[in-house]
């Protein structure tokens, strides 16, 4: 394999597949062959990394809507401060 990846970043994912891999049991290594446990390894993988954006999307949705509110909660009050100041000193 050829990466310009650095080698301890390599090995780390070689470690989670690893255990991903080992985690399917020893019944699973041997009724399956190499590429079959590695194929559902990968869609195991992809599941999680479907089910992380979800979540990071559902966040990110939470985040701006706060963010929005309170955005509007702002401009509310310093509307009504700028009427308040008129107001005051016509």
């Amino acid at each position: 394999m050829s990466s310009d990846a650095d080698e301890t970043y390599l090995q780390r994912l070689a470690d989670i597949v690893n255990q991903r891999v080992e985690a399917l049991g020893p019944k699973a290594a041997r009724a399956a062959t190499p590429a079959q446990l590695l194929a559902v390894v990968a869609l195991s993988l992809a599941e999680d990394l479907d089910a992380s954006e979800r979540r990071h999307e559902s966040l990110e949705a939470k985040t701006r809507q706060v963010v929005d509110t309170a955005i509007r909660r702002i401009d509310q009050r310093l509307q009504a401060d700028t009427e308040l100041a008129q107001q005051i000193d016509p």
